[in-house]
């Protein structure tokens, strides 16, 4: 992608985030996403072309360490049960049920493997708060909701990528699955990633001590943000991983000193522009290169999958606060079942597709990223759409 059309779709990005100041009822992901998508039909941009790499090195370590940062650590704390059990157990639980649900109802539509569909599920697994967040915060009444969506959001991209990368290996090779070997490499990845992610984020949340000037505390934070991405990364670790504990430390750091509001400030001054920036351009790029995949004649069962998967995620959300809070019945299903509806698939997803694509020597997995991609669009059109009448209905009940 040249410096050119970069510079374009920045401003067609600045242009949706001006006009939609209320990002209610049409929130700017989706606008972005509906735009890149018409944006696919113009000559113009036909020569941009999406990598895995592009999402995964440049755009996800920056959105992840503001999310991290950003990230409450007395909500982290308040919510650490629910976020731990449904981004590890929960999401391993999702993904067999919802890969059960593929294969079965796959079926009817075309010829699908139990293995290919598993990948499927691994696919939609993740979730992405960046269309959600910000709403959920300005409608529901009940704050830790936005909290728990988010604080899932940021560890379940780590723990999606070893479970898909264990699947795909699976279901393009023919290997059979080890569950010790898988349940060692997710242990030696995950946990490598967040004790990298701890000293590192801790390392410089020192060393901005040493300079009062602004602009070298946001360059330390550039260097954490990127920087512990691809050390984890060149160590096996996972880099998702590394980069959201090191905003997570920081963000703890920062909380223990008296000069917080000071590096709050010179951090957010730049990050909150770096955002959604970076926001523009990948749900433009999403949109443009989903075009190409949903040319396809199985839409109807993206929209079953994506109802299907939801209501999983509803039983499991609900079950999980059940176990933990055994709070009465009626507020447990109403929260649960917000939370589920703003499992909103995103960025990480369209990276497994990508990588999907790139495993699969000549187009031997098409029919499933088609689906997978349709069910990623729908889910961030319908959902995102969603969440505000969701929210408000449910508070009047």
């Amino acid at each position: 992608m040249t410096a050119a059309l970069a510079t374009v779709l920045l401003c067609i990005g600045y242009l949706a985030f001006t006009v939609d100041k209320k990002q209610e009822n049409f929130p700017v992901p989706v606008v972005l996403v509906l735009i890149g998508i018409g944006l696919s039909f113009i000559p113009y941009f036909k020569e941009i072309e999406v990598t895995e790499t592009m999402i995964y090195d440049v755009f996800l370590p920056g959105l992840l360490f503001v999310s991290a940062y950003q990230f409450s650590t007395d909500a982290l704390r308040k919510n650490a049960g629910i976020i731990g059990l449904l981004s590890t157990v929960g999401l391993g639980l999702t993904i067999a049920l919802v890969g059960l649900a593929v294969y079965w109802i796959g079926g009817w539509f075309f010829s699908v493997s139990l293995a290919g569909a598993m990948v499927v599920a691994a696919v939609l697994a993740p979730t992405d708060p960046a269309s959600v967040v910000s709403i959920l915060k300005k409608s529901s009444p009940d704050k830790s909701i936005a909290d728990i969506v988010d604080g899932e959001s940021m560890i379940n991209d780590g723990t999606s990528i070893v479970l898909f990368s264990v699947l795909a290996g699976i279901y393009l090779e023919s290997q059979s699955l080890d569950v010790l070997s898988a349940l060692g490499e997710f242990f030696y990845v995950s946990a490598g990633g967040v004790i990298l992610g701890v000293a590192v984020g801790w390392l410089l949340s020192k060393a901005v001590h040493i300079t009062h000037h602004r602009d070298y505390q946001v360059m330390l934070s550039i260097a954490l943000a990127y920087g512990a991405f691809q050390l984890a990364e060149s160590f096996g670790f996972s880099g998702v991983l590394a980069t959201v504990s090191a905003g997570i430390m920081l963000s703890w750091e920062f909380s223990h000193t008296n000069k917080e509001d000071h590096y709050r400030e010179a951090l957010s001054g730049f990050w909150d522009v770096v955002e959604p920036s970076l926001l523009s351009l990948l749900f433009l790029l999403i949109g443009i290169e989903a075009t190409e995949h949903l040319v396809w004649d199985n839409w109807l069962l993206a929209i079953l999958i994506l109802f299907v998967s939801i209501a999983i995620r509803f039983v499991i959300v609900g079950g999980t606060f059940k176990l933990l809070a055994g709070a009465k019945h009626e507020a447990i299903w109403k929260k649960a079942l917000l939370i589920s509806w703003s499992g909103i698939r995103g960025s990480m997803s369209v990276f497994l597709l990508l990588q999907l694509g790139v495993m699969a020597a000549g187009g031997a997995a098409d029919e499933l990223i088609s689906l997978s991609f349709s069910v990623v669009i729908l889910s961030l059109i319908i959902q995102s759409l969603g969440i505000h009448p969701l929210s408000k209905l449910l508070e009047s009940k």
